[in-house]
C-alpha cells in the first residue's frame, strides 16, 4: 500500500508523470503537441506573410472606368478580406505624385500611370515597375485655350502654358512644339494640376492649358478650345505601375489585384452602359459624354511589341530634350505579367 501511494503522489509531480504513460498514451501526446505547433505556426505564418494593409492610388482621370468600377463595386476588399489584408486607397492627381509616394514606400500599386512619369521616376533612380497595361488614349489628352486665344502651335510662342511637369501632357506639349520647328523654351511653361490650370485658363490667366477627359468637355462647354490633342505627336500609354520591394515580396497579392482588374475589365465590355453610368457620376457628366470619354480611352489588357517601341521612343525624346540626364532600357521595368492574358 505504501508503494502505491508514493506512485500515486509521484505522478502528481510535474515532470515526472511520463515516466508511468503507457507507450499508446506517449504517441498520442506526442501528435497532439507537434499539432498544437503547426497550429501555432500556421496562425503566425497567416498574420506576418502578408501585410495588413495594401495602399493603392486612386485617380480618375483621364477616364479610368477599372478603376472607379473596382473601387465603387467594393472588388478589391472583397478579394483581400480572406487574406486578411485592408484596401487604403489615396487620392493622387499626379503620376509624379505617385511615384514620389512609391519611392517613400506609402504606395504601393498605382493602378494608373502614365509612361512619361514611370520613365522620369526610373531614370532619376526611384525604380517603378510596370505590371500591366491600362489604355492606349490619344483623344484624351488635349492643349486647350481661350475663344480668343492662340489659333495654332506656332501661335504659342511667347505665351503661358499651364499644366503638370514631367507628365505625358508635358511631353505632349514639347512633341508638338518640336514637330512645328520650336523649342520647349519657346512657351512659358507653369507648373499646375489639371484643376489650377483649368481654372486659370478660365480666368484668363494663362493662354493655354493641357487638359484631360471630362475637363476638356467641360472647358468645350464653356466656350474653351482644343488646339491639339495626342494624337499625331505621341503614343499615351497608361499603365498598372507597382513598387519594386511588394512586387518582389508579395507576388501572389500583386496577381490577385491584376486578377480583379481584369474581371473588372471584363465586366466593363459586358456591361458598357452601367460602367459608363458609373463613370459619369463620378466625373459629374452626362451619359452622352462619358460614354464619349469611354470610346476615347483606348482600355487594353496586354502589351505589344509596338507598345515597347512607344516606350523606348519616349525614352529617347525625353533625353534629347534634357528631361532625363540619361537613358534607360525600358525592359528593365518591365514584369513579365504586362505581357500575359
Amino acid at each position: 500500500m505504501r508503494n502505491k501511494a508514493w506512485l500515486e503522489n509521484q505522478s502528481m509531480i510535474p515532470g515526472s508523470f511520463s515516466l508511468f504513460l503507457t507507450p499508446h498514451s506517449s504517441f498520442l501526446i506526442f501528435h497532439l503537441v507537434v499539432f498544437a505547433n503547426l497550429l501555432f505556426c500556421a496562425e503566425i505564418n497567416a498574420q506576418t506573410r502578408y501585410p495588413q494593409t495594401v495602399n493603392i492610388s486612386y485617380i480618375i482621370t483621364p477616364f479610368n472606368l477599372q478603376i472607379m468600377v473596382m473601387k465603387e463595386q467594393r472588388l478589391l476588399e472583397q478579394a483581400f478580406a480572406p487574406l486578411g489584408v485592408n484596401v487604403r486607397w489615396h487620392v493622387l492627381n499626379s503620376g509624379a505624385a505617385q511615384t514620389m509616394a512609391m519611392a517613400a514606400g506609402s504606395l504601393d500599386i498605382a493602378p494608373v500611370i502614365n509612361s512619361a512619369s514611370v520613365i522620369l521616376a526610373n531614370a532619376a533612380g526611384n525604380p517603378v515597375e510596370i505590371a500591366a497595361l491600362v489604355c492606349r488614349p490619344k483623344q484624351t489628352f488635349a492643349l486647350m485655350v481661350g475663344p480668343r486665344g492662340p489659333r495654332n502651335i506656332r501661335e504659342l510662342r511667347g505665351k503661358t502654358v499651364a499644366g503638370a511637369k514631367g507628365s505625358v501632357l508635358h511631353q505632349m506639349l514639347i512633341a508638338a512644339l518640336v514637330k512645328e520647328g520650336m523649342k520647349a523654351s519657346d512657351v512659358k511653361f507653369i507648373q499646375m494640376d489639371l484643376a489650377e490650370a483649368r481654372s486659370a485658363l478660365l480666368a484668363n490667366r494663362v493662354d493655354a492649358a493641357l487638359q484631360t477627359s471630362s475637363l476638356i468637355i467641360r472647358n468645350e462647354e464653356a466656350g474653351m478650345r482644343t488646339l491639339f490633342t495626342a494624337d499625331g505627336y505621341i503614343n499615351p500609354l497608361l499603365f498598372t505601375a507597382v513598387r519594386p520591394a511588394f512586387a518582389k515580396n508579395y507576388p501572389e497579392l500583386l496577381r490577385l489585384y491584376l486578377d480583379v482588374q481584369e474581371k473588372a475589365y471584363d465586366w466593363i465590355n459586358a456591361n458598357p452602359a452601367e460602367a459608363v453610368e458609373i463613370g459619369s457620376r463620378i466625373h459629374q457628366i452626362s451619359k452622352e459624354d462619358g460614354m464619349k470619354l469611354y470610346q476615347w480611352s483606348g482600355l487594353a489588357k496586354v502589351m505589344e511589341a509596338e507598345d515597347v517601341s512607344s516606350l523606348e521612343a519616349d525614352v529617347d525624346f525625353l533625353y534629347q530634350q534634357n528631361m532625363i540626364e540619361q537613358k534607360i532600357n525600358p525592359r528593365a521595368f518591365i514584369l513579365p505579367s504586362a505581357f500575359n492574358k
